[in-house]
């Protein structure tokens, strides 16, 4: 059973507010009361990675974008080294814009979304990242800085599911965190662990290929215990898990091709190869649904194919997972630690993107 993606359109009308914020200072607290903005006064508050975003680029499309329409002048927070962007999209959305700015990467995305999700605030991208797969997925041009700021300043925004992970360790500690594109147990996690952030700004996606190369040569299966939504209780041995939001991966690979980013369901796939000659074959069936998903013949012959023995697929609003050992967990490219269980859970509709242009 899988849902038909599904678009909905708003145009932002945000009545005024005045909100308090506590800002640490060294050691010193000071209370700070942003400006209210007025009665159909917009504002845009930008949250950039000062190591990826094209800065001068960005923001002379921001102040044209700004006098084009008749908008008050934007507020620019920075993220840092220690934290990817919850601080300063915390101070973003105190400032009460008409819409986030999310210059970075999917990381910086999820932070900031893990903020602004659920507010009514819409979450306009600049992709800045190695995969930017939430843009991809949305099917958003990349590389246009002006494009992508126009989008920001249109006023059009799709409705796009949030996912939840509720994680536990093995010491019983919880964290809850959401994201927007994917949670990978094994493999993915492997990658957001081990990929340094110079390689990945020098080298891009090719960064990635030393620790894929490493995970499938040792081919380390591991143990779980999974439900999907109310179902019983099953086990399985995998290589991988990942519970996805959205389905393609870097350079057009499709891995879930029943995934859409507003179906108001979560779609899980396990990786279980035996051996290379496995691997082979899930290289091969992803790049195959990849060329096939861009033509409606080709989705057609690809619901006729029968199914890969070492890629199982599942569906529903709940995934419950339960590990014999710790195993580490990503979310959207962050390593998030070792947990012992997860719970993920999907809250339909409850972020907007900008679109504008690119809606059509």
């Amino acid at each position: 059973m899988f849902g038909n993606g599904s678009c909905q359109t708003f145009l932002w009308n945000h009545g005024s507010r005045v909100l308090v914020t506590i800002r640490l200072d060294g050691a010193n607290a000071r209370q700070v009361r942003p400006e209210p903005r007025l009665e159909g006064v917009n504002r845009a508050a930008i949250v950039y990675n000062p190591v990826k975003a094209p800065l001068d680029r960005l923001r002379r499309a921001v102040e044209e974008q700004e006098s084009l329409h008749g908008w008050a002048k934007s507020v620019w927070h920075e993220t840092s080294g220690d934290d990817s962007g919850l601080r300063a999209a915390q101070d973003a959305l105190a400032d009460d814009p008409t819409v986030v700015i999310v210059a970075g990467g999917d990381g910086t995305v999820r932070a900031v979304a893990e903020v602004v999700h659920d507010s009514g605030t819409a979450l306009a991208l600049l992709p800045a990242g190695t995969g930017n797969l939430l843009a991809r997925n949305l099917g958003l041009a990349l590389n246009d800085v002006e494009r992508s700021v126009r989008r920001a300043f249109s006023g059009v925004t799709r409705a796009v599911d949030v996912a939840v992970a509720d994680l536990e360790n093995q010491e019983a500690r919880r964290s809850s965190h959401v994201f927007l594109v994917m949670a990978g147990i094994g493999l993915d996690a492997e990658m957001a662990e081990n990929t340094s952030a110079l390689a990945k700004k020098r080298l891009g996606w090719l960064a990635y290929v030393t620790p894929i190369a490493r995970s499938i040569v040792r081919n380390r299966l591991f143990h779980i215990d999974y439900r999907v939504d109310g179902g019983h209780v099953r086990s399985s041995h995998a290589h991988t898990v990942i519970v996805g939001n959205c389905g393609t991966l870097t350079g057009n690979m499709l891995l879930i091709p029943r995934a859409h980013v507003d179906d108001g369901l979560l779609d899980v796939v396990m990786l279980r190869p035996k051996g290379r000659f496995g691997w082979a074959g899930i290289g091969t069936r992803l790049t195959l649904q990849g060329i096939a998903h861009r033509s409606r013949f080709g989705r057609r012959m690809l619901q006729l194919t029968p199914d890969l023995r070492a890629l199982a697929y599942a569906q529903g609003r709940r995934f419950e997972v339960r590990f014999e050992t710790p195993h580490g967990v990503e979310l959207d490219g962050d390593s998030f630690g070792e947990v012992a269980r997860a719970r993920i859970t999907v809250r339909p509709g409850a972020l907007l993107v900008c679109v504008g242009e690119d809606a059509a």
